[in-house]
């Protein structure tokens, strides 16, 4: 099916309902299913974003400006997942805790509002990892309005682009939990040094990475393509230096390059941990992309 027809599918799914409200978190799904949604339902659609300390800082931003330029309500909401039972754990089922969570505060704002339906930005590549919070999605009767118009993570990459999107090519942004290896528990001062990191690098200039969380080790991934620019001096040693003023004691380049959910391949099998969402799984709607 062209691009063309699934946009047609999903204009038509949008436009059969009285309302909606969609879990926001400003990247490339929610971005893409929240500027057709504003398009096809106007005044009746909502967005609705939770921010909480596993939130990368720049992605509230990016979601209040593109909820701004569409001209969409956006309601958004403080969480601390860290006080959910369980969640610090850092479990392999992290990420239903986190999803069962925001799609409860979803429903609540829904019903406040007397809004008809609840929707995320699943798409078709999603169901084929291991995302616990997709059965937080079934639970809480969550529409995957990307997957029903058969949406790929290609498409909506492609779509956003024709529809002048400026998230269509944003590398994904999963929550900062997914930094931290399973049975290692999270902390806010952990989520503080991997989000400070993270941030040194692409001061660097570097968009797509991780920073993965091994109590006082550092362990960057990068696209291999992209490992002789952070060894060069001196930039290799303006990163060192950050990273151990942060609070690492070692820094580490992963010589296996960046890849999406490497956390969860001690598993035996790929598989996301969020994120937008992900996503998303992630605090700021369904976060997309990959851990």
């Amino acid at each position: 099916m062209s691009i063309d027809a699934k946009l047609a599918r999903l204009r038509e799914s949008l436009a059969a309902l009285p309302s909606a409200l969609i879990a926001f978190s400003g990247g490339v799904d929610s971005g893409f299913l929240l500027r057709v949604a504003a398009e096809v339902l106007g005044t009746r659609c909502t967005a609705l974003t939770t921010v909480s300390p596993t939130t990368p800082a720049a992605d509230l931003a990016d979601a209040r400006r593109l909820a701004a330029e569409l001209g969409v309500t956006h309601v958004v909401v403080e969480a601390d997942e860290l006080a959910i039972p369980g969640y610090a754990a850092n479990t392999p089922q992290r990420c239903y805790l986190c999803k069962d969570h925001l799609y409860a505060v979803c429903r609540a704002e829904a019903a406040r509002r007397g809004i008809a339906a609840i929707l995320d930005g699943v798409n078709v590549d999603d169901l084929g990892d291991h995302r616990p919070g997709l059965r937080a999605a079934a639970e809480q009767q969550i529409r995957h309005p990307l997957v029903e118009a058969g949406f790929q993570k290609a498409d909506v990459r492609l779509a956003s682009r024709a529809l002048e999107l400026d998230t269509w090519d944003r590398p994904s942004s999963p929550c900062l939990s997914s930094r931290f290896p399973y049975g290692t528990a999270i902390t806010l001062e952990g989520l503080r040094r991997v989000a400070a990191a993270e941030d040194a690098l692409r001061a660097e200039g570097f968009r797509e990475l991780r920073v993965r969380y091994h109590d006082r080790i550092a362990r960057i991934e990068l696209p291999l393509a992209e490992a002789g620019r952070l060894l060069e001096t001196p930039r290799r040693e303006r990163i060192v230096r950050a990273l151990k003023d942060i609070g690492f004691d070692w820094v580490a380049l992963d010589l296996q390059g960046f890849r999406s959910g490497s956390l969860n391949e001690v598993l035996g099998q790929k598989h996301e941990g969020p994120g937008d969402d992900p996503g998303p799984s992630h605090p700021l709607g369904t976060r997309d992309g990959p851990s």
